[in-house]
């Protein structure tokens, strides 16, 4: 009996695994997002003081926006796959689990 417990909470245990797999690839990629606009943010703030005209200003204030523009996109594009990935994984651990109860 404990056997066939045991046995019947495998599926349990590798949907935990795959959640718990994606929530720290998920965390990872959000830090790693947080540390680049952090230092984005810290390198145009000691760009400001280089700046002689209004026009330096814009030009700097757009670069700023691309590269956080780019870091989200990326960013967002690390956390679709990590997501589609575990999707994919928990898809085949029901898919395996449901045809252990078809019949044979």
């Amino acid at each position: 009996m404990s056997k066939k417990m045991t046995e019947s909470m495998g599926p349990f245990k590798a949907l935990i695994d795959v959640q718990t797999k994606m929530l720290e690839e998920l965390t990872r990629h959000q830090m790693d997002c947080t540390n680049s606009c952090i230092e984005a943010t810290i390198q145009q703030t000691k760009e400001l003081t280089k700046c002689q005209t209004p026009s330096d200003l814009v030009t700097l204030q757009q670069a700023y926006a691309k590269e956080l523009e780019e870091t989200l996109n990326s960013a967002s594009a690390h956390n679709m796959k990590a997501l589609q990935e575990a999707r994919e994984e928990i898809e085949k651990i029901t898919a395996e689990g449901f045809n252990g109860f078809m019949p044979k």
